[in-house]
């Protein structure tokens, strides 16, 4: 079992950028995935909220992890978040994780960024456009 929470601590989330092979940017909000058996940190996201959107700067695994379902569900609490702040537009960088990963959380490539249409994603009205 995991938990996802904010980070708020900046030492704290500075070493979670890199242990998991990311910038740390103080601005950015931060959510840290922990096992809850352990507290060892499996991944991380990074971002921010903006006034008509989102953007993902980092949805990162620590070098060896390999669970692709807990860093989904990362990725979707992430975006959840940014949907209920208001924006229902998503980005993310290009290189901001695993390819796979990014597009199966919604995103498609739009010339050197990704983008996701968030719109009916978390309230159950329009799921079917957003399914992996």
């Amino acid at each position: 079992m995991f938990k996802i929470s904010p980070v708020q601590d900046p030492a704290l989330a500075e070493n979670y950028a890199k242990l998991c092979g990311a910038k740390f940017e103080p601005a950015l909000f931060m959510y840290a995935m922990t096992n809850t058996e352990t507290g060892a940190l499996m991944g991380i996201s990074q971002f921010e909220i903006l006034t008509d959107s989102g953007y993902i700067y980092d949805l990162k695994e620590i070098p060896d992890g390999k669970d692709f379902e807990a860093m989904f569900i990362l990725g979707r609490q992430t975006m959840n978040f940014i949907d209920l702040c208001g924006p229902k537009k998503c980005y993310a960088k290009i290189d901001a994780g695993d390819e796979k990963l990014l597009r199966a959380i919604g995103f498609r490539a739009q010339g050197d960024t990704l983008i996701c249409d968030m719109t009916g994603m978390f309230d159950g009205s329009h799921c079917a456009g957003h399914s992996h």
